[in-house]
């Protein structure tokens, strides 16, 4: 069938079910009216934003194109007097910002066109009723037996999804459903293999899968027919609804939350885990379970919309399996579904929240074991049972059923290997968005809890603390070390050398050890400071101990050039004052550790270029080794003091090896 083969080719890459977020940034108010200025987010990336404006009379003709729903929705009231004030402007602005909360955290109204074209009017202009119109009248040029009685306007979620109620002109009285949809993120298959297996959806027979009269796609879409039920779905039965009203006036606000019997719910349920079970023993991929795609056949339920899984479309409940780790599988998401499924026949209303921490009381408690082993926060994160062990609990193993035809469904072992890798593909898509979202909760959590008001305090009181501790441990040691000096004075005990170059520095026990009372919260010190520490125990020259530290804090410096000319054996005592003077400035009370240390080396590095002076330039023959030169220095000084003689001769010789070659 060629009767769309001039239409684009092409999948839609976007996904409609990730959730919008919207934040009112700013206002600005111009000569008649203030315009929000809102921020709009698609999913978890921040880069993934953009801008709109809208006005007071935008957000009320949204409230009223949202009536249908039946939800007292908390739109801020209007004002026709004073409505330019600044106050009542910021007074608004906040009721404005809890109306998007509340409209994006519906699941149902965050879902439909209205919202979408309201944050998103770059990616949902597209008047979808139109498109889908020219792609059907394109089939009847074909197929002339059919014709169309009147579209099905919004009666599913779907926005690139439509419905027309059809005739066959033979038979006039007899009402069939045309749903057209457009091709989604998760469609992997090839062309052709697509084709062939939608082509292949009415030879499938199974008492629980409502079958397909006509089939048909192209490279870009798909069009099925099937028979028109005046029941409707199961999820109309839950609710009292008219399958052809809207679905936000249908499922949005039920007029009556009531469950069904417990018959019907172990009969639904254990017919609906037999096609379960039967899709995935063929190996075909479903994901697609819910209340909606469940049609009542008398007390027969029978599946529907097969056809998604091929076209690539994202499933009704996405939003939140996509939230767990654990349920990366076709199979488990089915499963997790089912539970939303079971949890609606229960009690009459989808769960408040998933995962459900406690359930209502039920017919049954072996409704909530079924329940538990799928919408838990253990299942959820431990993972989610297969169906055959679902079919084995006691809710579902002792129903009978009672049919007589056989099931039938043939797929092509290469269809079934397309099948097998395009199921591979929907899957990891959905492993990295998991990813995804794990790592940005985590990330969201810990930026959280650090910039908490509890977390605060408590660095705080931490960061006193330790700056008691180390003054304590400072007194001590001074103690120790005053003694000590008094011990080695009176027995004649000779002070260690310091470098001629600089005068003698002060108590090690003082001020001058600035480093002992920087406390850094939230993190260790360097490994640096470990050293530097060690040298002050061990008693070694201060000098070296200030070279070292300057050598660790200027590598890998962007001033090491200048740095390089500085002569680190010439370390003045003005040194020790400026870097003391510079520390007692730092702010050490919520730094990040990072940033303190950088402030710490740049103080190091530029008290450095400021006190110590440069390496003076000695000119030396270059033929001359270092041997050679240090021997004759060292017989330069003997003569200066009057000590040739006591040189023995054998040093005053330069060895053959001091010359180079």
């Amino acid at each position: 069938m060629a009767f769309m083969e001039k239409l684009p080719a092409g999948k839609v890459l976007l996904d409609d079910t990730v959730p919008l977020t919207a934040a009112i940034e700013a206002s600005q108010s111009l000569q008649s009216h203030t315009e929000y200025i809102i921020r709009v987010q698609r999913g978890i990336s921040v880069e993934n934003s953009w801008q709109i404006v809208r006005r007071y009379s935008d957000f009320d003709l949204l409230n009223n194109s949202l009536q249908i729903a039946g939800l007292s929705l908390p739109l801020p009231p209007k004002k026709l007097i004073g409505n330019m004030d600044r106050e009542f402007i910021a007074e608004r602005q906040k009721g404005l910002q809890n109306y998007l909360n509340v409209i994006t955290t519906n699941h149902i109204l965050s879902n439909c066109e209205l919202v979408k074209k309201f944050l998103d009017p770059n990616n949902y202009s597209a008047n979808y009723t139109e498109i889908a119109l020219q792609h059907v009248s394109m089939f009847f040029r074909s197929e002339p037996k059919w014709e169309v009685v009147e579209p099905l306007k919004d009666i599913g979620w779907r926005i690139r999804k439509k419905y027309f109620l059809m005739k066959i002109k033979n038979q006039p009285k007899e009402r069939l459903v045309l749903s057209w949809a457009d091709l989604g993120p998760d469609k992997y298959l090839s062309d052709k293999d697509f084709q062939c297996l939608i082509k292949l959806l009415p030879s499938c027979l199974h008492p629980y899968i409502y079958r397909v009269t006509f089939a048909t796609a192209n490279e870009s879409s798909a069009l099925l027919i099937r028979m028109f039920n005046e029941k409707g779905t199961l999820k109309d039965l839950i609710y009292k609804a008219k399958p052809k009203d809207p679905f936000l006036k249908k499922y949005c606000n039920p007029k009556k939350v009531q469950g069904l019997e417990l018959q019907q719910i172990k009969t639904y349920g254990r017919q609906v885990l037999e096609v379960l079970k039967f899709l995935h023993d063929k190996g075909f991929p479903y994901g697609h379970l819910h209340a909606s795609n469940v049609m009542l056949d008398g007390d027969t339920c029978r599946l529907l919309d097969l056809e998604n899984s091929l076209l690539g479309l994202p499933s009704f409940y996405r939003s939140y399996f996509s939230q767990f780790r654990k349920i990366n599988t076709l199979e488990s998401v089915d499963v997790h579904c089912f539970g939303h499924l079971l949890y609606e026949m229960t009690y009459g209303r989808p769960p408040d929240s998933v995962p459900v921490d406690s359930f209502p009381p039920a017919p049954s408690m072996a409704v909530v074991a079924v329940l538990e082993s799928t919408l838990s926060c253990e299942a959820c994160k431990n993972g989610m049972p297969t169906v055959s062990r679902l079919l084995q609990m006691p809710l579902f193993s002792d129903v009978l059923l009672t049919t007589s035809e056989k099931p039938q469904f043939k797929i092509p072992t290469k269809l079934k290997e397309a099948l097998r890798i395009a199921k591979e593909c929907i899957e990891k898509r959905l492993i990295e968005e998991q990813k995804q979202i794990h790592q940005h909760r985590r990330l969201t959590r810990a930026q959280s809890h650090h910039g908490s008001e509890e977390e605060r305090k408590r660095r705080k009181i931490l960061a006193r603390k330790k700056s008691k501790r180390s003054a304590v441990e400072n007194n001590e040691e001074h103690s120790a070390k005053y003694s000590n000096s008094n011990n080695s004075a009176g027995s004649g005990a000779s002070s260690p050398l310091t470098s001629p170059s600089s005068p003698t520095p002060p108590s090690t026990a003082g001020p001058h050890r600035w480093y002992r009372h920087a406390t850094v919260p939230m993190g260790s010190a360097p490994p640096m400071l470990g050293k530097m520490e060690k040298l002050y125990t061990q008693k070694q020259d201060w000098e070296l101990i200030v070279a070292h530290i300057v050598n660790s804090l200027l590598r890998n410096s962007d001033k090491l050039k200048k740095v390089e000319k500085l002569d680190l054996n010439q370390v003045l005592y003005n040194f020790t004052v400026e870097v003391r003077n510079r520390c007692k400035g730092l702010d050490l009370i919520d730094r990040v550790p990072e940033k303190l240390w950088t402030e710490v080396r740049d103080i190091i590095q530029a008290a450095m270029i400021k006190t110590i002076p440069n390496k003076k330039k000695c000119k030396k023959a270059k033929w001359l080794s270092e041997e050679a030169l240090q021997i004759a220095e060292k017989r330069r000084k003997a003569k200066g003091k009057g000590e040739k003689g006591k040189i023995h001769p054998s040093e005053c010789r330069l060895p053959k090896s001091s010359r180079k070659r």
